[in-house]
């Protein structure tokens, strides 16, 4: 699990993205946004700009770039499954509970998932005490690859725990050897978000 896969992650969304960029878009261009700006304006967006829609081209350059996040051996647990048709995209937002009228303005949704038995197993024996909880911690880290290219891109996410995972299995057809973890829109943020207050650095790091 190396900084450089990220770092290769988002220098490959970025000129995918600089060579494809949509003429009407007002963000600052990819090509001019460095690591640390992504990490300074990525935030949890919840309402989005309505008139800017994302192609199917650049969901799939976003998720490519996403293939290279890190797992446990490789094992690469992390499913995908993409609302971008209006019945899908509707559908998806009525099974979001209170973020439905905060996505209102985003016309992508993409529910994540993990295969179980993957990530933390050897031989189909759990390597330790965390067992599946590898995938789901597998998961989390593609999904901040996620969400940290999407905003290289210029795009905006938030990420959705209220969700009714039995609905969406049978919406997308997922597997049932499959976790359905969150819920992520992705559009253009409608004005700017306002900056959370972080816990003092000592409250979280202990050096030895």
């Amino acid at each position: 699990m190396k900084f450089k896969s990220f770092i290769a992650a988002m220098a490959s969304a970025v000129l995918l993205f600089s060579c494809n960029a949509p003429e009407n878009q007002n963000t600052q261009k990819s090509s001019e946004v460095s690591f640390n700006e992504v990490i300074k304006t990525r935030r949890s967006v919840r309402a989005y700009d309505s008139t800017k829609t994302i192609s199917e081209q650049e969901v799939r350059q976003l998720l490519t770039a996403v293939q290279e996040a890190p797992s446990w051996a490789n094992q690469q647990p992390t499913k995908y499954y993409v609302a971008m048709s209006k019945d899908k995209v509707d559908a998806v937002r009525d099974l979001i509970g209170g973020n439905k009228e905060r996505t209102m303005g985003a016309n992508v949704f993409i529910v994540s998932t993990f295969e179980r038995g993957k990530s933390g197993f050897f031989n189909g024996e759990a390597f330790n005490e965390i067992g599946d909880g590898w995938g789901a911690y597998d998961n989390g880290l593609s999904n901040a690859y996620l969400v940290l290219v999407a905003r290289a891109m210029g795009f905006d996410t938030l990420i959705m725990g209220m969700r009714d995972s039995d609905a969406l299995r049978e919406l997308f057809g997922i597997p049932g050897n499959e976790t359905v973890m969150a819920v992520l829109s992705l559009g253009y943020r409608d004005g700017e978000p306002k900056t959370p207050q972080h816990r003092n650095f000592d409250e979280v790091v202990k050096i030895f």
